[in-house]
């Protein structure tokens, strides 16, 4: 099937590419009219060498595929043709303006080809990125690099579409067992600088496919920066709105870095104990950074004044009502977070656990965690890329996330920031069977 439908994919529009060749063949025009009308086909539906794509997404990014596959084939074939020509017979030689057409042809051709499918690749694939996306802008003029870097994004994009096609055709074989079902709905607060209502998804593709598999997902809708206190009273109002309008009884936090001691602040110190099943702390600093106490003796306390004041006034327009950078700051060292955990001790009848990971080579992880990485290990020692391995353990049971490969698992990683498949961890999946822990413990 996959060297079937690339063989006619390149067979249909060879021959528009190099119709004058043909022409001069002696074809019929009745030939041109029914190949051009074939190649025009080809060309807004090529055949798939992948049957039975889910979306309309996946199709599209692998006529993408299909097409640049195409292009680069029939470019190699062409100049075999072209050969052909320059030591064919007699019959078959052009004259100079001849020639010169026929090269001006095929260029036109062989264009509309290539933007054809790398339009399509470019609007449809998340896995590019902006790093392939402008490379490929870049690199587009210049000769032989060009093909490279067009087989880099071929590769990249077609093992997108695979990926993301399993991701589907598993959620649809499970999808009547609710696998993430969970007796109380799911509660997910974002860290600190980050918001997850407007303008940002925070948690990636998280929360749909967990919704997929049967879950209830709501939102923090906290301010992106507050001292832990205050992040703790907004995520406690939020809890008892969310008890008042479903009638739920309780709900199960996962939280995100701060996200993790804002929910330990609302749980231990404002009541809402009786209205929390479980808290899960995905890379949470409990035991603060310290990379941040460096950063607050360091840095004088003007330029502190002055990125707060920034900071602050950029976030009210987006919505936060009250930001306070230096408070969220604070309560991230190591003083900060000793003092805070003094206070909170952790209440009977709530479930807690935590999870933690790292970035085992910077230049491996996303910007900007590959530039901290290395910067944070030298007082937090082994981290991802915000926060040390020492720091993220907590509560009745701490789950590694380790696994293989030299690039780790970084902050943004583990909540899905930047929306990329790594070959040796799922995201998705790992919370789905976190979610599904839940469920089988009743929560």
């Amino acid at each position: 099937m996959k060297i079937a439908a690339k063989c006619v994919n390149t067979f249909a529009l060879l021959p528009l590419v190099n119709a004058y060749l043909f022409y001069k063949m002696g074809l019929s025009w009745n030939f041109y009219i029914l190949w051009t009308a074939l190649a025009l086909v080809i060309l807004i539906r090529p055949m798939y060498s992948i049957s039975g794509l889910c979306t309309g997404r996946l199709r599209q990014c692998q006529a993408g595929i299909e097409l640049l596959c195409a292009f680069l084939s029939s470019i190699v074939l062409t100049v075999i043709l072209q050969l052909v020509i320059l030591f064919g017979t007699e019959a078959l030689k052009f004259g100079i303006w001849e020639w010169i057409f026929d090269i001006l042809w095929i260029i036109l051709v062989e264009a509309v080809i290539f933007w054809v499918g790398i339009i399509r690749v470019y609007v449809t694939s998340v896995q590019l990125g902006i790093k392939w996306r402008l490379i490929g802008i870049l690199c587009g003029w210049i000769p032989i690099v060009h093909l490279i870097v067009l087989g880099r994004i071929i590769g990249i994009v077609s093992r997108e579409v695979l990926y993301e096609q399993e991701k589907l055709l598993t959620d649809r074989q499970r999808a009547s067992q609710s696998v993430c079902a969970t007796r109380y709905p799911i509660l997910l607060l974002h860290g600190v600088f980050f918001r997850d209502f407007r303008y940002l998804n925070y948690w990636g593709r998280i929360p749909a496919e967990l919704e997929e598999n049967g879950a209830r997902i709501f939102y923090g809708n906290h301010q992106s920066a507050a001292s832990v206190a205050d992040s703790g009273r907004e995520i406690a109002e939020r809890i008892r709105q969310i008890i008042q309008e479903t009638g739920c009884g309780k709900v199960n936090i996962i939280a995100h870095s701060k996200g993790g001691l804002d929910a330990r602040y609302a749980v231990s110190c404002l009541g809402m104990a009786p209205y929390v099943a479980s808290i899960t702390t995905i890379n949470t600093p409990h035991r603060g950074c310290e990379f941040a106490d460096y950063l607050l003796e360091k840095i004088p306390g003007r330029q502190q004044m002055l990125i707060a004041r920034a900071y602050n006034a950029a976030l009210r327009r987006l919505g936060d009502y009250n930001p306070d950078f230096l408070a969220a700051v604070r309560d991230l060292t190591t003083r900060g977070c000793l003092a805070l955990n003094e206070r909170m001790e952790d209440p009977a009848g709530v479930y807690i656990q935590s999870v933690g990971s790292s970035l085992k080579k910077s230049t491996h992880g996303r910007f900007p965690l590959n530039l901290t990485n290395r910067f944070v290990y030298r007082f937090d020692g082994e981290n991802d890329g915000l926060v040390g391995k020492e720091s993220f353990a907590w509560g009745q049971r701490f789950s590694w996330l380790s696994v293989k490969g030299s690039r780790g698992i970084s902050h943004g990683d583990v909540i899905d920031l930047n929306r990329e498949n790594l070959p040796e961890f799922d995201v998705r999946e790992f919370y789905v069977a976190l979610v599904h822990e839940l469920k089988e413990m009743q929560l």
